[in-house]
């Protein structure tokens, strides 16, 4: 499959399209490139708010939380809740989760007013969806559910460090406030 193919078929929820990137090891330039092009798209929806800072940070943070994310994934879906035919290192993970950002790209339509809101939403939930469709591929799952699990499994540490990072952040840009 081509780069675009592999995208479209992201975005479709096609399980052989996140099992296509899983066996090319190859193919870890173009995950990176779809987080990328989300957080771009997504930070070009939000401009109003951050200009080219915000965009540029909401790349790197994207990066960064796709690492985290695909690890999550990972290590409860091999570790914690393998199936007998579960078999996936890291890499393949992280370029299979990165493939779920895919209907990110379409973030720069948040800028609509009144409607931007409500199309993130549309955005959010899809991009989850496509989290349990590759984790389920990669995981090499027979049940839906299972792939459901590890996603909230996972999107449940996650939320909670994030969480736990921003409070330390704001610990410490409130401590050198009062300094």
């Amino acid at each position: 499959m081509t780069f675009g193919e592999r995208v479209v078929g992201a975005m479709q929820l096609n399980e052989r399209a996140f099992e296509d990137v899983e066996h090319d090891p190859n193919a870890m330039g173009q995950a990176v490139g779809v987080i990328a092009l989300a957080a771009a798209s997504a930070g070009l929806g939000n401009v109003w708010y951050g200009g080219i800072t915000g965009i540029v940070t909401t790349i790197i943070f994207s990066l960064v939380g796709y690492v985290v994310w695909a690890l999550l994934i990972w290590v409860v879906g091999t570790k914690l809740l393998p199936e007998p035919q579960t078999r996936a290192d890291f890499p393949e993970t992280f370029r299979v989760i990165a493939f779920a950002a895919a209907p990110g790209i379409f973030g720069i339509v948040t800028i609509i007013p009144l409607l931007g809101w409500l199309l993130m939403l549309v955005i959010w939930l899809w991009t989850i969806a496509a989290m349990v469709v590759a984790t389920k591929a990669v995981l090499d799952y027979t049940d839906l559910g299972k792939a459901i699990l590890v996603v909230l499994i996972g999107f449940a540490v996650y939320l909670a460090v994030t969480v736990m990072m921003g409070m330390l952040f704001m610990g410490a840009a409130m401590v050198r406030g009062m300094v």
